[in-house]
């Protein structure tokens, strides 16, 4: 599955509009060489028109209209503005921009004539473009450089160079904040009302009369600048201000009791930030905290966060301090924007964390905003995706990570409902003090918080808190901040919490004489992206190429070295699962690049033989059919040598409309070495890669519906029907029921695909581990499944999911080589995919008859085994009567702590072994059969037991 791209994940949306609009002094601007999209941008994207010259429009071509807001003029020599259709893939068409945009002042960009010729001109243009623009709906970033921009989606907002993009039209895929602006249509623009800028495109924008507006026209009056606060002396008696409580500001609701009034309050500094982005400090009551019944003011806060880059800079954790300002609700963060403060010398009683467990209602939090906590009871991780880029960490209070709905229940159920509900309670993030982006040029040299390279971050893992956290909230979500600024430079002191280290060499032992293993290996391709053209890639911090990103049909390693990064990962990982066979998912379909269809197949194999010893591995080749048109990553199997043999060629299913959007299941009959001539230990093993959830298929229901089963359920409904019928037809043909449906299903476990498997008999093993295979959002489930037949299921002796992948970090992948100063790449088997292995044990060779239970009655001759008493002995000349074991020189030897050979099988010669006429052994080069019964007797000695052979 491909939820995910190679760059990390950014922050829902309103995450962004929160991030991107840190709180930043309103009073200088200083325009930077690049800039990411702020409150303060420097220069506005103010309206976009791309109706123009069509039927119905207001001009005659397309415009693109800037704006300053500051107080300076802005050169604009070296930018550009760079335009793209709503839902495309790359940056279609640029402007190279020149001259400057006068203070409160605009600047029109021309864009391309349309057909018509009744239409109004546009005023004269600053500059001239010839971009053909979208009537409807696209996406304009302004640009602070002239290179082509290669992000999409909410990447877009973190790119040092895009000083402000707006994305218009429902179906736009790349906008800033909470959603695109309106559509629009050839009479209409989207604009700023007033210049509004929150960095949220749905909120700033609307649509209107188009009004396009030169650098020549009268620039708007200038603001007023708002001098950098600084601090007052303390009033005198005679003329002190009122002073509130917190607890008064912050009152008992979910938006600040005082919200809009200026106050004065007092608190002790709790936590600082004049470093990261935070730009203030946490104030606390004096005295406050503790436990919990002893609170003075229930159900009220007695902290709140101080908005003072100056502040912050002045003042340290236990200083008591008078703040004067506005209350305000910021993104529903309550603050007090500082105007004036003093440090009192008075002393003031300390501040006690509150000791408590997670509070699991919003009121609750509520209660507690911005106050230091004591954390109790159990944490563990749910989400560490985003940790390299923000330095934020998902917790879930317990002792389990949060889990996808649908595969706790069937979509729509009550039970998917008290799961989300479980989800929303459990919920919160550990942050690192700052709204920094480490894998930003700016910021890729400071060693990122909490990742180290050494203590693992792993989703399941538990935490212990070390040190006192703040309660605070932002990025529409609540979470835990340290006392100040976290990176890796200052962890030692700073740093609250600590992770159990749960990783393990090996999956548990599964049993079985043939083990079966299914692993997605994240598009491993041996055609890397410099082989072709047109690739476009990630980079890392270098600007080194490391992965492909788009522009081509490669889509893995970006060159011959990392590729063998990615490879010795891979190899490690498929070398220490243990398995005897391994179906393959996502390794490329080598055809598609004019070379053997399975050539990277060969390849891996070829490593895994340079690792594990010549011979030890081999792949099953390519059917002598396949279809005529194939995606270019496909599914495969490689297997042991000395434990596995396929049985028959392998076959894949042809002509079937319902994989026309995924991968044909690939199917191979599999047998342990030396198995039986017949069936009897054969099992059909089929690979499967069915659609992703993230684009819709052509079916009508592959629209996401919002149940939890993503886009393209009904393609995976159709996969799973017709997998039922091939899987029966190639266990038909192999005259074997004992069939295992493994692979990457993109279906979580009650989803109506993997219901269609279930309900065809198939089992579901996953689930019998306890165990997921994937993490999304913050959220595991199993993608990945093993599903056995009747038959199958009665030989499963173990199943286990090898928990290397989807639990670690995205930050140890390959792809993510020196994205940070703190390189986390190692040759591991740790984040060798984004999808988790399973391995399963089958018992398929018929059992070893046992040996009788010895009867008095019954007449024995030399070699005949019984046992007796969970004993087993072995008759050493004829008998009847004599019970086993009565007597150290009866009839009977004990076989266990000595060796007995069997007849007809050659053994090294052993002085201890007890021999029986026909026993075979092998001594100095010569095999010899015993005559009769013996021990200590040496081979070759005339006249004895012994008689050479040949």
């Amino acid at each position: 599955m491909t939820l995910t791209s190679p760059t990390p994940r950014r922050r829902r949306a309103a995450y962004a509009a929160a991030l991107v609009g840190a709180l930043v002094p309103a009073a200088a601007l200083t325009v930077p060489a690049a800039a990411v999209p702020s409150v303060d941008a420097p220069v506005l994207i103010d309206e976009v028109y791309g109706g123009g010259g069509n039927s119905g429009g207001a001009f005659d071509r397309d415009f693109i209209e800037l704006h300053n807001p500051g107080q300076e003029p802005v050169s604009l020599a070296g930018w550009s503005v760079q335009y793209g259709s709503a839902g495309g893939s790359t940056w279609s068409g640029q402007t190279d921009l020149t001259g400057e945009i006068p203070a409160g002042g605009s600047y029109l960009v021309a864009q391309a004539f349309g057909s018509g010729s009744d239409q109004p001109d546009l005023p004269t243009p600053d500059v001239e473009g010839s971009i053909a623009m979208s009537g409807s709906g696209a996406k304009v970033a302004l640009v602070s450089s002239t290179d082509r921009l290669d992000c999409l989606g909410t990447a877009c907002a973190d790119d040092d160079a895009v000083v402000d993009l707006v994305g218009w039209g429902s179906s736009t895929n790349t906008f800033l904040g909470s959603g695109p602006a309106p559509g629009t249509t050839n009479a209409t623009s989207v604009s700023r009302a007033g210049h509004a800028n929150t960095v949220d495109n749905a909120a700033d924008f609307s649509t209107g009369t188009p009004t396009p507006v030169n650098s020549g026209a009268d620039p708007e009056p200038t603001p007023t600048p708002t001098p950098t606060p600084t601090p007052t002396p303390t009033p005198s008696p005679s003329g002190a201000p009122d002073v509130v409580t917190i607890a008064d500001i912050q009152g008992t609701g979910p938006v600040a009791a005082l919200d809009g009034q200026d106050v004065t309050t007092r608190g002790v500094v709790t936590a600082t930030y004049p470093t990261g982005g935070f730009d203030g400090i946490y104030l606390q009551t004096a005295g406050s905290g503790g436990d919990p019944a002893d609170d003075a003011t229930p159900g009220a806060s007695d902290a709140v966060f101080v908005y003072s880059a100056a502040l912050a800079g002045q003042v340290e954790v236990g200083d008591h301090v008078e703040v004067t300002g506005g209350v305000t609700e910021y993104f529903e963060l309550t603050q007090v924007r500082a105007a004036s403060w003093t440090v009192l010398t008075e002393p003031a009683e300390a501040v006690k964390p509150t000791v408590t467990s997670w509070p699991a209602t919003d009121a609750e939090r509520e209660a507690l905003e911005g106050m230091l906590l004591a954390p109790q009871g159990d944490f563990v991780v749910t989400d560490n995706y985003s940790t390299n880029a923000y330095g934020t960490v998902g917790l879930a209070a317990g002792t389990t990570p949060l889990v996808q709905p649908t595969s706790v229940g069937r979509p729509g159920s009550a039970e998917a409902a008290a799961q989300a509900a479980d989800n929303a309670a459990r919920g919160v993030l550990l942050d690192d003090g700052s709204t920094w982006n480490y894998t930003s040029a700016s910021r890729s040299g400071t060693p990122l918080p909490w990742l180290n390279g050494t203590d693992p971050v792993r989703v399941g893992a538990a935490v212990t808190f070390t040190a006192p956290v703040v309660l605070d909230y932002r990025y529409s979500a609540w979470g835990l901040q340290p006392t100040r600024q976290l990176t890796g430079a200052n962890a030692d002191g700073t740093q609250p919490a600590t992770f159990a280290d749960t990783r393990t060499d090996a999956p548990e032992d599964v049993g079985g004489d043939l083990q079966v293993a299914t692993f997605n290996v994240l598009n491993y391709f041996t055609t890397t992206g410099d082989q072709l053209t047109g690739c476009q890639y990630y980079t890392d911090r270098a600007g080194d190429p490391i992965s492909v990103r788009t522009g081509c049909d490669a889509r893995g390693a970006a060159d011959a070295e990392n590729l063998e990064r990615q490879e010795t990962k891979i190899v490690a990982a498929i070398s220490a699962l243990g398995a005897d066979v391994v179906a393959l998912e996502e390794i490329e379909q080598s055809a598609a690049f004019d070379a053997p269809r399975d050539q990277a197949l060969s390849d891996l194999t070829d490593a895994l033989n340079e690792a594990d010893g010549a011979g030890t591995w081999a792949f099953v080749a390519s059917p002598a059919e396949v279809p005529a048109s194939e995606d270019v990553i496909r599914n495969a199997f490689v297997y042991r040598t000395a434990a596995a043999e396929p049985v028959g060629d392998s076959r894949i299913l042809l002509g079937s409309e319902a994989f026309g959007n995924a991968r044909q299941p690939l199917a191979q009959t599999f047998q342990p070495v030396g198995g039986a001539a017949d069936a009897s230990d054969d099992v059909v093993v089929v690979t499967n890669h069915f659609k992703s959830k993230g684009s819709a298929g052509p079916w009508p229901g592959d629209a996401d519906t919002g149940d939890g089963q993503g886009a393209s359920n009904e393609s995976r409904v159709r996969q799973a029907t017709a997998l039922v019928e091939f899987a029966d037809e190639v266990a038909a043909d192999a005259g074997t029921d004992k069939v295992l449906l493994v692979g990457d299903f993109n279906a979580y476990e009650q989803e109506d695909p993997i219901v269609v498997l279930t309900d065809a008999g198939y089992t579901d093993l996953g689930p019998t581990t306890g165990e997921w295979t994937y993490s999304y959002d913050g959220q595991v489930g199993s993608l990945d499944h093993v599903l056995a037949s009747p038959a199958a299921l009665e030989a499963v002796t173990g199943t286990d999911i090898w928990n290397i992948n989807a639990v670690e970090p995205v930050a140890n992948e390959y792809s993510r080589f020196n994205y940070n100063v703190t390189n986390l790449y190692d040759t591991t088997p740790f984040r060798s995919s984004d999808h988790d292995p399973i391995v399963v044990g089958l018992a398929l060779a018929a059992p070893a008859p046992s040996d009788p239970a010895w009867e008095a009655d019954v007449v024995y001759t030399a070699g005949d085994r019984v046992s007796l008493d969970g004993r087993t002995f072995v008759a050493l000349w004829w008998t009847r009567g004599e019970t086993p074991g009565a007597s150290v020189w009866g009839a009977w030897a004990e076989v266990g702590s000595e060796v007995t050979t069997s007849a007809g099988v050659a053994h090294a010669w052993t002085p201890s072994g007890i021999y029986v006429a026909g026993d075979t052994v092998a001594y100095e080069g010569t095999l010899y059969e015993a005559r009769w019964w013996t021990r200590n007797q040496t081979p070759g000695t005339p006249y004895g037991p012994w008689v050479a052979v040949g």
